[in-house]
């Protein structure tokens, strides 16, 4: 039996080389994550490989923001392929739509408050809200599940603080790329 709370992430260039990782993961996996660059090579076709062949989970990572109307259709679109998880950008609006579009389809939303990857001056240049970056993504997310979102994507460093939020009650908080101390990046 698998830990479905470790997802791992196909994070290559093309299908092919995601595909080889699954394989060689066998049943010590059951939960996968895809994101923009191998969606672009193929990666929905992946995604519905391992769901419908293999009996995996698969986490969605494409971020999605654009206007109501196209979440919404794009959202119901990917509800039929028997995903787990789809991100969507934490704005409200995006939220809404996407949660509306996902039906009663077993799709989960998780909303990305403010990308990890950025600090304060990536949100000054940006025009995002003066203040802590941790207060804004704690806030963030506090608006992204009353718009409907069933999680949020959260760094280690705030997910107790969103955790803490009466609005987070039974609420996913997914944490990417946690490595132990001293471990390798790349």
């Amino acid at each position: 039996m698998t830990d479905d709370r470790l997802i791992v992430p196909l994070d290559f260039p093309d299908v092919l080389q995601g595909l080889d990782m699954a394989r060689k993961l066998g049943d010590a996996c059951g939960f996968y994550k895809i994101g923009l660059e191998m969606l672009m090579s193929g990666g929905l076709a992946l995604a519905r490989e391992l769901i419908d062949e293999h009996g995996k989970r698969i986490f969605l990572d494409m971020k999605l923001f654009d206007i109501p109307n196209t979440i919404e259709g794009a959202v119901r679109n990917l509800s039929g392929y028997g995903l787990d998880f789809l991100t969507v950008h934490g704005d409200p609006h995006v939220v809404r739509a996407a949660a509306e579009g996902k039906g009663a389809s077993k799709l989960q939303i998780l909303a990305v408050t403010i990308l990890t990857a950025l600090d304060r001056a990536d949100l000054d240049e940006a025009l995002i809200a003066p203040g802590a970056v941790e207060d804004i993504v704690v806030e963030r997310a506090r608006r992204a599940f009353l718009a409907g979102a069933d999680g949020v994507i959260s760094s280690p460093r705030e997910a107790a603080m969103i955790r803490a939020l009466p609005e987070a009650a039974g609420k996913l908080i997914v944490t990417p790329g946690v490595r132990p101390s001293g471990a390798a990046l790349g």
